[in-house]
This record gives structure tokens, sequence and C-alpha cells, in this order.
């Protein structure tokens, strides 16, 4: 049987090597770049990719003069398979980017979810249900698949003749898959998505792509909300003494050894670790460079080559941190923040995370308050505003390490006070949590609930929340600092820092409502093993993503 012709329609925005990667490990197939209209005629399949915001992946497709080459294929009937914003452009508009119009193949517009009732974006792992008289297996209902969006196609009766599969977020149910004649496309993504997205993709391009859509029929009367809890591990990477890039885990961040030369602590070679916890069942995989950079970290080739080699092995989620501000060079070439991100997600990444520089921003805008408001978005300068803009929200974590700051009585300070978890060093009953910046060795006049509102207003996807009084302690996470920052943003947080045993991933999801737990040390270490933490969230009754092993 001679293999189909797959051909890869990129508009030069986002992480397409994963789902290159995430392909040839399916099906063993390579994919060929579209770079001429005329390739449109060569292919027997083309999949659409889009990644980032909507009027970024259209008027890239304009800018290329492949729109009309695009709707020609469609019409030809030969398959399309979309991804994320790939399904999205099938429609005729969106409420992301007004002015812009779609594909019109679908005659709907696409409308943000509702934040006044959940969390937005809605990220992480959910289930995709469809019509149980015409299911043909395509889609498995009882798997999760990978969601990362703030836009959707909120279901209706308009809607029945193109959705295949239907999820439920909240209060509101959308198009996870749009399926008609030659079309398919899934809001969620399938390269992203483990096993289950392995499946997907070997089924589609193998099999499912040659058939027919099924006739709709209709879903089931309800459709619950499946989303589940992430388990996150993260790898601090550094270089040591000899110049290797290595894990390493810091004890209140500090990574060398007490003991001996003082050495880096290396906990092993980045890329196995991070394979390793991708076969274990994390949900998603966090790599941050901790070393300091004095010039562009793009030019930090071996970085880079990690982060190549890891997304060859994983189809989860890899987020991205270090260095990702605008830099100047000793030689005075200046290196914009969009560039540096641009390179780490050619590389794999599906994320980035930023430090110090979140907080210097958020610094800015509140200068620009009045009478304690902030303003309504900032100046479009920023890291977190042009990333935001050309790749959406959802690719932009912002990285927080707070530290308690013990006030005797609340009133002396302006900051967002809360009675302390710990009495502080003097009896003190009350604290607030005081940002930092270059790795926690320098305080600023900045609380933690200023940080993350400002960051959410310049256009943060997520909030990584670190807390510098619990890291490496194994006491359990900061449960009144997670609690107060999931309760001062409408964006994901994750809690990070402190995690000694499973019992405290429960105590975290269930006493504070946060949408991930990540952890380090105890999972390099094998003290607490990932699939451990897993099993317990089961039995305790945690939302999880439970997935068989990809070996």
């Amino acid at each position: 049987m001679t293999a189909p012709s797959i051909y890869l329609l990129d508009y030069g925005a986002g992480n397409v090597r994963s789902l290159v990667n995430a392909v040839h490990h399916a099906t063993g197939l390579s994919m060929t770049p579209i770079t001429h209209a005329s390739d449109f005629a060569k292919a027997d399949i083309v999949v659409f990719p889009g990644v980032g915001a909507f009027g970024q992946a259209i008027n890239g497709l304009r800018a290329l003069g492949f729109v009309d080459a695009l709707l020609a294929y469609i019409q030809s009937g030969k398959p399309f398979f979309g991804i994320c914003v790939g399904l999205q452009s099938l429609f005729s508009a969106s409420d992301e980017t007004p002015g812009v119009n779609g594909l019109g193949v679908v005659p709907a517009r696409i409308t943000k979810f509702d934040s006044s009732t959940k969390t937005v974006p809605h990220m992480g792992w959910n289930a995709a249900v469809t019509p149980t008289s015409s299911n043909d297996g395509l889609i498995d209902p009882t798997s999760r698949y990978y969601f990362v969006h703030s836009y959707a196609a909120i279901y209706s009766s308009a809607l029945a003749g193109y959705a295949y599969a239907l999820t439920r977020y909240g209060d509101q149910t959308f198009v996870a898959a749009v399926r008609f004649r030659n079309v398919f496309a899934t809001q969620f993504h399938p390269e992203k998505s483990g096993v289950a997205g392995q499946r997907l993709l070997r089924a589609y391009l193998l099999t499912h792509a040659k058939a027919v859509a099924p006739p709709p029929s209709a879903f089931p009367a309800t459709i619950t909300d499946a989303l589940s809890k992430r388990i996150i591990a993260c790898l601090d990477i550094r270089a040591n003494d000899a110049g290797q890039l290595v894990v390493t885990k810091g004890d209140q961040y500090d990574v060398r050894e007490s003991s001996g030369n003082g050495d880096v602590r290396n906990l092993g070679d980045p890329v196995d670790l991070a394979v390793r916890y991708y076969r274990e069942g994390a949900d998603e995989v966090a790599l941050l460079n901790i070393t300091s950079f004095r010039s562009v970290p793009v030019a930090d080739l071996p970085m880079l080559a990690v982060l190549r080699n890891a997304s060859e092995k994983i189809f989860v989620p890899l987020t991205i941190g270090g260095g990702i501000r605008d830099i100047v060079e000793p030689s005075g070439n200046v290196v914009k923040a969009l560039d540096v991100v641009a390179a780490y997600f050619r590389a794999g990444a599906d994320k980035v995370s930023i430090g110090s520089d979140a907080v210097y921003a958020a610094e800015n805008l509140w200068k620009h308050a009045k009478n304690g408001v902030l303003p309504p978005a900032g100046d479009g300068t920023t890291a977190i505003e042009q990333i935001a803009r050309v790749y959406g929200a959802q690719a932009v974590v912002v990285s927080v390490d707070p530290k308690r700051a013990y006030v005797a009585d609340p009133s002396k300070t302006s900051h967002a006070v809360v009675r302390a978890p710990v009495p502080g060093p003097n009896g003190e009953q009350y604290c607030w949590y005081q940002c930092t910046v270059k790795g926690g060795r320098e305080a600023r006049d900045l609380d933690v609930v200023q940080l993350v509102q400002a960051v959410e207003r310049l256009g943060a996807g997520e909030i990584l929340l670190n807390c510098m009084d619990t890291d490496g302690t194994k006491a359990g996470f900061d449960l009144t600092l997670v609690s107060l920052v999931k309760q001062s943003v409408r964006i994901p947080v994750i809690a990070s820092s402190g995690a000694g045993h499973a019992q405290h991933f429960v105590d975290v999801f269930q006493k504070t409502n946060v949408d991930a737990a990540l952890a380090a040390g105890i999972f390099h270490r094998r003290e607490v093993p990932l699939p451990s933490v897993k099993e317990f969230l089961v039995q305790s009754g945690v939302p999880t993503r439970v997935d068989e092993a990809d070996v």
C-alpha cells in the first residue's frame, strides 16, 4: 500500500516540530511543508496545525497567498486535518481578532469563554464526547485529550451538521472536533495528548482520512466537565562546573552541594529524565534553564539541543524558561524577546516561562494605575504582550518567586496581608508575599497579588507559583499563598514548592482548587514516584488523567 503524501500547512508561527515528531512516531511517515500554493495539488492529506491567535493564522495564510489554494483544496474533496486554530480558521470569524474573516467553511463564529464563571484559558486534559450511534473509533470518549485555548465554537443546534465531538468546560459546551465530508479538525492537540493522541493520529492518517465522514447524529443528553488536575514534572537545568548541562535542584534556591567541593547538584541527564516522566504519566514537563544569561539564550546551543531531543520523544506539553527578555549583547546587538521565543518554539516548546522580566513589567504597569486600579492594558512593548499577541495568551507562563514578609500589624503596610501559615521570627501573625527577581536574590516592593493581576492584564495565560519559604522543605505547599493567588486571577495557576508526599498534592487540589501542581526533587530522586502520586489522586477522588505508558 502506497503511503499518503502528507503536507504541512505552516504559516510561520508556533511549534510545528512537535506535530512532525508525533506524526512520525505514530505512523513512521514524514510531512512535507507547503512552500507554494501549487503544493496543495500534490498533497493526499493537508494538515493545518494552527498555533497562536486567530488573526495571526488567517493573516499569515493571506500573506503567503495560500487562502484561495486552501479553499480550492478543501472543495476538491481531499482530506483536510486542522488542529486548534486550524479548526477555528474554518469558521467565519472570531472574537479574538475582530474584523478578520476566517475561511467561512463553517458558517459560525468563534467566541471567548465566559471567564466570570471559570478559569480561562481552558487548559489541560478533558474528554471529547462523540455521538454513541456514530462513533467510528477515531476519538475515544473515555480518553483525555490536551486542550489549551481561550476561544471556542460554543455548541448550538446550528453546528449539528459539523460537530463530531463535544466537550464541557464549566457551564459551557463547545465543539471539540468537527467532521464533515472530507474535513476533520480538533480543538485539542493530538500531538500533545500522549498515547490517546498517538492513536488518533495513526487512525486518521492511515485509515480514516480515506473514509467519508459519518452522518451527524445526536449527542448524549448530558455531557459533563471532565477536566483533570495536572501533575507537572519540573527540571531545573544549568551547566555544572565542567560545562555540562545537568538537572539540578536547589534547597531554598541553593543548587550547590553543602559538602565536598560544593559542586552543582547533579540529578541526571535532562532528556533522559524528561522522557522518564513522560512515560510515567506526567501531564506536562517544564524545562527551566536557570543559567545566568549574559547574552542571548538562543545562542545556548546545548539547551536548544536538549529541547529538540526531548520533543522527539515526549508527546505532552513542554514548557521552556530562562532568559526570555529583550537582551543587549556585549556587541551591542539587541535581541528581542519575541526572537528568543521563536527559537524555543521552533525547537519544540509549547509554552514559555517568564520570570524577572514579568516583575519589572508589572511594576511599570502599576505606575500607571489610578486610584489603585490598573489600566486596561499595557503599551504593547513588554515581552508578555508581544508573545501573547503572536502566539496567544496560553503560550505565556509567568513564574513567580515570592517570600513571606512578616508584619506585626496589617495596618502598617499597603500590601495584601494574610494571616501567616507559620509565625514570623518574632512571633508575627501576619505576612504579605514579597516578589523577588534574579532567582530570589533581590526583593522588590511588589506583592504577589499585584504581580499576578498585572501580568494577567498584560496577557499572560498561566501562573507558575513558587514559594521561597517552602522550597525543598517537603513540608507541603503553602496553601495560604496558593489560595490567595488562585482567588486573585482568572487564569490557571500551578502550585509549586514544598511537596513531600502524595497527600500534599491532594491537599493543594482539594483545599485551593488550583489547576495544576508541580514537583521536581522528590520525582528526580524517586522519593515520591510520579505514578504513585497519580494513583493516590485517583483514590482520593481528584480528577486525574491516567494513560497507558508510551514505550
